[in-house]
């Protein structure tokens, strides 16, 4: 059973979905032409609205299983909360690295979805090794 901290991120994670919801609804609008965007702009939309999505459920999975990793300490926070964070940076970085009239390219708020992308790497890689080892242990 996922540790109590982790239900309430959980539940955190799930009510944070309704604002992808949002957020899709806002891309309907973009695709209709009912909000101005460029190519840069509505791809960027796109790519931040889809990854929001796909990395809180991701987020959600690791917190049901973490509690069985052979982590402690540092090691178990960024496994537990490396892809959350990630789930706030790198939309951020797809969003606010194209806000403007009409931008041929991000600008330098496109340093968090870097940020991101090294939040989501190494919470994997730990997580991963830390739900292995701890496989290994129960045999």
């Amino acid at each position: 059973m996922p540790d109590p901290a982790d239900l309430i991120l959980i539940g955190i994670l799930l009510l944070a979905l309704v604002t992808v919801e949002s957020g899709g609804y806002f891309l309907t609008r973009v695709v209709r032409g009912h909000v101005p965007a460029n190519r840069l702009q509505g791809n960027f939309y796109r790519a931040g609205h889809a990854h929001a999505a796909v990395l809180l459920v991701l987020s959600m999975v690791i917190l049901s299983v973490i509690s069985y990793a052979a982590l402690d300490g540092f090691w178990m926070q960024l496994a537990r909360l490396g892809v959350p964070i990630a789930a706030i940076l790198m939309p951020a970085g797809f969003f606010l690295s194209v806000l403007g009239r009409d931008p041929h390219r991000p600008n330098r708020l496109i340093v968090l979805l870097w940020l991101g992308v090294v939040s989501l790497t190494a919470a994997l890689v730990t997580a991963g090794i830390g739900l292995i080892a701890g496989g290994v242990a129960a045999l």
